[in-house]
């Protein structure tokens, strides 16, 4: 029976976690928070069956994306997800733990190629919140000239600075000329529509920075269980140095997060910001990858 789908909803949040939950790996792309928070910019729809969800975009044409569930209980997944890509549709955003589990992938008709710039930049959290060594002294030197210079006051993101969050990004995005940049103002609409829906997405935190009672920065992140905080969104105002590497430093130490790794996304190609995902010296990467029929 061909898959039907949907439109991603927040009616499908808490039946999408459990299958999410299920996953031998947990990619930023696919939490919830995501899915949602994109689902205009690339139209994405999914279609739920007994033990996996499929998930396709159709803008600006129909990718599939990986099947989320458990993998490791399907003996046929390859079959599975051949049979429901035509030929000429690609399969994109797909882990490299489950590539290892295509062990027909290549061949027959299937080309698989990599895709570094959707590639999620894991650290150790202790690294984040610490700041050790001789590999993170600049950090801790900006962390700490910010610290110093500033009337600063950390305090978790909660209904009422929502709305400063949102008018701080309407500022920030009028500084960077965001309707100028189609990725700027793709995360700004999704930025504003997760924080308009902050009291109904789950397991969604945040922290913000305030500065003489203003707030100059804020971060947006949820706990992936069961053992990763993934920052999804990070903005600061520009004219305080170190704001980024406080705001980052303060949201992973306020509170006991109970994490050993932070995901934080990707750097789709972006030569500057590869380069400052790089600087905070990532341990290892979730891979991913486009397979072609």
């Amino acid at each position: 029976m061909p898959l039907a789908f949907e439109s991603v909803d927040l009616a499908g949040q808490t039946r999408y976690r459990e299958f999410l939950a299920a996953c031998p790996v947990k990619p930023s792309d696919y939490s919830f928070v995501n899915l949602w928070g994109w689902s205009p910019f690339f139209g994405l729809e999914w279609s739920f069956d007994n033990d996996l969800v499929w998930i396709r975009q159709t803008r600006p044409e129909i990718r599939y994306w990986a099947p989320m569930g458990d993998w490791r209980a399907i003996a046929d997944i390859f079959p599975r997800i051949r049979s429901e890509l035509a030929q000429g549709i690609s399969m994109v955003r797909v882990p490299e733990t489950l590539l290892d589990m295509l062990p027909h992938a290549a061949g027959k008709g299937v080309e698989v190629g990599e895709t570094r710039g959707q590639w999620d930049y894991l650290y150790a959290f202790s690294d984040l919140v610490n700041l050790p060594g001789n590999r993170f002294h600049k950090k801790k030197n900006l962390l700490n000239q910010f610290k110093k210079r500033y009337d600063f006051e950390y305090r978790p993101l909660d209904d009422a600075l929502v709305e400063k969050a949102l008018d701080m990004q309407t500022n920030w995005c009028t500084w960077r000329d965001c309707e100028a940049v189609e990725v700027l103002d793709a995360e700004n609409r999704a930025i504003s529509r997760v924080l308009r829906a902050w009291g109904s997405l789950e397991d969604l935190e945040g922290g913000a920075l305030l500065v003489d009672g203003e707030m100059t920065a804020y971060t947006i992140g949820e706990r992936l269980r069961p053992a990763t905080l993934l920052i999804h969104f990070e903005k600061g105002s520009p004219g305080y140095k170190g704001i980024y590497q406080a705001v980052n430093q303060m949201f992973t130490a306020h509170r006991d997060w109970d994490c050993q790794w932070v995901n934080r996304e990707q750097d789709l190609d972006n030569e500057g910001l590869r380069k400052a995902k790089m600087s905070y010296n990532p341990v290892g990467f979730i891979k991913k990858y486009a397979i072609h029929f």
